[in-house]
């Protein structure tokens, strides 16, 4: 059905429904002419008109009169666009009848006429006119009609009265395009139809009127409800695209985060955006990043205000899901097309990508596939749609405009139940929304969570698994990922256990981490795991064994290009890092930046050399800004040398007889670019192959990838740097007899907050198993004090599984600092009490 016949039809509804079809003895529940029928006001009726299409229901086939004589009631006619006599915008037609749409001449030269006139209200029925139909706004404020000052004529009274347009019956719902219009040539994105600093001039002087705000407001209450409809069923986009430019229009206005607009304009407002097809939302994304910081900061702050506004005046629980709440999703999903802006208008990479790992699919029916499971435990990160049709990820960004920070909506996060969220992400992402998908609106804590949730169900799919196979099988089960090591032989031990595993069977790798040390008797719980990890990062990382290089101003490592290490011992690295997220485990590793940005996905380029070699940088970087004769003065050519692990001088041409190519003032950035390759991708291929490899291993399955952007991956492996032991203090509970107002336990705060940072690295250490903080700080860490007996000499225990202390209630502030410095000190090693 062409959109002509659409239009029609529904105005035949329309007529039906206010006029009937004449039939005295009409049966037709939806027909005006019906004894049983209730009588519905013009608004009504046009909403009720859609549905009636949409359905295809009855239609009565007597023709109704205004039908038959489509020119005898004109002003019958117009009164569907225009019945906002409530909201006082119904326009006087003795002055303003044929003014359809504005321009920034129109709306001055009304304005000046008010203004010598003492009265708004010929401007305040335009503005509510104009802005509550979208054809009309469609047509406004045209780069290439800068002269219609024409349509003032009509600003003057007269006596001439035309009738509408058939295609303006039916008002906003009809609006896309006027049927001999041609549809807009796709533009460029940036390229629309219109004059955006136009519309800035003309908002900057109507807003400062008290009337023409409420006419504004009104008319966006009126508009947006049928482009809804327009959007949902009519497919106006399509046909021609300039319908963005209401989009456009709109969100110009500086005031749309007061609350007349917040309570019911703007969620209907964003309803509509949300509609609109991908193809749109990108050219709007495209089209904000070109705006610059203050615009789109503006029109983020709108969005996150409209969702703030909404979640702290509802309340959600298990029944009532913030995730149900169709403004909050809708102001979401318009804030991720700000997201993209932000992105698109800073600094941004997406050539220098790593090549994907090679994951051919088996053509064989997988366990899960076969119990009907696949879509909770399918392989591969998601990808956006919008995203994909932008060209452009997260990890791509170098620098936003607006920092990442500013798009995390804390009430959002105080408010969602990530289980259930998880539910929705995983398995109906089709008929739920799930805040999962726009991950930019979480904060690290609230995305750990989905994480974990991800990797439990993970490990409960494999436990289950194992025990199917067994039976199957006839064997012992397996559920765990057990690991049997001796502590002074732990990296032998380690690699060769999960080398076997890796090689054999590398789903084992997605179980629960179970470790043990031989001789010892503790039964883990997470605290064997947690030093597990400490001991063999300990040993990975020891400088005499040569896989990595440490410097001493940044305290970060990096990969030794000398290594004489074998690929194995990397891949053992990557599996560590991989099990480490997998089992919530934080670990003690100093890597820069880079190394997280290389694991999802990009290459190192001369600017990841700040971090990760800060002189070789500033070297690259006075190179690049000087500005005497670069090939006399520095005399450097395309050959560059390091030094290997014995200390040896290495040289490597960075182009094919670099040696012979020097370095000039226009070749100069070619050289920073090749030079930064080297160093941070090609001389230590094959270590990060190998690392990633095993990285890999565990997390190929996890939406680490899609949720978590490099700063935050380095957060879920290292934890938190900042320990903040008044926070600890607040959140920890007590048990056995001991509560925060006992002597014991204000000595014991006391002596903790006279720590050094080493010392208070080493209760940590004793208590939790690290040193390191967990996502979101101290103030998320669990701890227990327990009261373990009466005053003794015994020392202070600990059960770093359930970050447990057991302390004796010691008779005096000296002893019980004495007792545990002596524990948190010589503490090692793991025995039953």
């Amino acid at each position: 059905m062409n959109r002509a016949t659409a239009k029609h039809l529904i105005e035949r509804y329309f007529q039906q429904l206010t006029e009937g079809c004449g039939n005295g003895n009409c049966t037709n529940e939806f027909c005006a002419s019906c004894c049983d029928f209730r009588p519905l006001d013009n608004n009504s009726a046009a909403a009720k008109a859609l549905e009636l299409f949409k359905i295809n229901a009855k239609l009565c086939p007597h023709p109704s009169k205004r039908e038959s004589y489509p020119d005898s009631s004109a002003e019958e006619n117009t009164q569907l666009d225009n019945k906002m006599s409530d909201m006082d915008l119904s326009p006087n037609k003795e002055d303003i009848s044929d003014v359809h749409y504005l321009t920034e001449n129109t709306v001055c030269m009304i304005l000046s006429s008010c203004e010598e006139e003492g009265d708004y209200s010929a401007l305040i029925r335009i503005i509510g006119k104009v802005f509550s139909n979208s054809e009309a706004l469609v047509k406004s404020f045209r780069k290439d009609e800068p002269n219609r000052t024409k349509n003032l004529d009509s600003f003057t009274p007269s006596d001439d009265k035309q009738s509408e347009q058939p295609s303006e019956k039916m008002g906003a719902s009809s609006a896309a395009s006027l049927p001999d219009e041609s549809p807009t040539e796709m533009l460029d994105p940036c390229e629309v139809t219109v004059d955006i600093n136009a519309v800035r001039r003309v908002y900057d002087k109507l807003l400062s009127i008290e009337q023409v705000e409420a006419a504004l407001v009104n008319a966006l209450v009126y508009l947006t409800p049928n482009m809804e409809l327009d959007l949902d069923y009519l497919d106006v986009y399509e046909t021609n695209p300039d319908y963005l430019n209401i989009f456009i229009i709109m969100m110009e206005n500086s005031n749309l985060h007061s609350p007349e607009y917040l309570e019911v304009a703007m969620p209907q407002f964003c309803k509509a955006m949300s509609k609109l097809p991908v193809t749109a939302l990108a050219r709007l994304s495209k089209l904000w990043s070109s705006y610059g910081l203050r615009h789109i900061r503006r029109i983020m702050e709108t969005f996150q205000q409209l969702i703030t506004f909404t979640v702290i005046s509802n309340d959600y629980d298990g029944e009532n899901l913030v995730n149900d709440d169709e403004t909050v999703v809708a102001a979401t999903q318009c804030l991720k097309v700000v997201f993209y802006a932000s992105i698109l208008g800073g600094e941004v990479d997406v050539e220098h990508n790593e090549e994907d790992e090679d994951d051919s699919e088996s053509d064989e029916l997988t366990l899960h596939e076969l119990l009907g499971e696949e879509r909770l435990y399918k392989k591969g990160p998601r990808v956006d749609p919008l995203e994909k049709e932008l060209g452009i990820r997260p990890v791509d960004c170098i620098k936003p405009l607006i920092p990442f920070e500013d798009f995390i909506n804390e009430s959002v996060n105080d408010v969602v139940e990530m289980d259930k969220d998880f539910t929705f992400f995983k398995v109906n992402a089709e008929t739920k929304f799930s805040f999962q998908s726009c991950p930019f609106i979480l904060n690290v804590i609230t995305k750990n969570q989905g994480l974990y949730y991800d990797n439990r169900i993970r490990m409960y799919s494999e436990r289950r698994l194992t025990a199917l196979y067994s039976m199957v099988q006839g064997q012992q089960p397996n559920p765990y990922l057990k690991l049997k090591v001796r502590r002074d032989h732990i990296i032998d031990d380690a690699l060769v256990r999960l080398e076997m595993i890796s090689m054999e069977n590398p789903s084992d790798l997605k179980k629960q981490l179970f470790v043990e040390f031989e001789g010892e008797q503790g039964v883990d719980e997470g605290g064997v795991s947690k030093e597990f990890f400490q001991l063999v990062l300990e040993e990975i990382f020891n400088l005499d064994i040569g896989m990595f290089t440490y410097d001493d101003d940044t305290k970060l490592f990096w990969f030794n290009s000398s290594s004489l290490e074998t690929e194995a011992q990397y891949t053992l690295i990557g599996i560590v890092l991989g099990l480490a997220i997998y089992n919530n485990c934080i670990l003690d590793v100093h890597f820069p930046m880079v190394v997280y940005r290389k694991l999802l996905g990009k290459r190192g380029t001369y600017l990841d050399l700040s971090d990760s070699h800060p002189a070789l940088y500033q070297s690259l970087k006075r190179l690049l800004e000087y500005t005497g004769n670069v090939e006399e003065d520095m005399t450097l050519t395309f050959q560059i040398s390091h030094t290997d692990l014995f200390g040896n001088p290495i040289l490597y041409d960075l182009k094919e007889q670099g040696d012979q190519i020097p370095v000039t003032k226009e070749n100069r950035q070619e050289f920073v670019d090749l030079y930064a390759e080297y160093i941070l991708n090609k001389s230590m291929e094959r270590q990060f192959r190998a690392f990633k490899k095993g990285f890999l291993m565990v997390t190929n399955e996890s939406p680490l990838k899609y949720l978590f952007r490099p700063e935050e991956v380095e957060l879920l492996i290292c934890g938190s740097r900042k320990l903040d032991f008044e926070a600890l203090e607040k959140t920890t509970e007590y048990d056995g007899g001991y509560s925060k107002d006992s002597q014991v336990i204000k000595d014991f705060w006391e002596t903790i907050h006279s720590f050094g940072e080493e010392q208070k690295r080493l209760f940590l250490q004793f208590t939790t198993g690290t040193d390191r903080a967990p996502v979101g700080g101290l103030g998320k860490l669990k701890m227990i004090i327990a009261k373990n007996g009466s005053d003794t000499d015994r020392l202070p225990t600990s059960h770093t599984c359930f970050n447990a202390l057991l302390l004796p209630e010691y008779s005096s502030k000296e002893k019980l600092k004495e007792r545990l410095l002596k524990a948190i000190t010589y503490a090692k090693g793991f025995g039953m009490l």
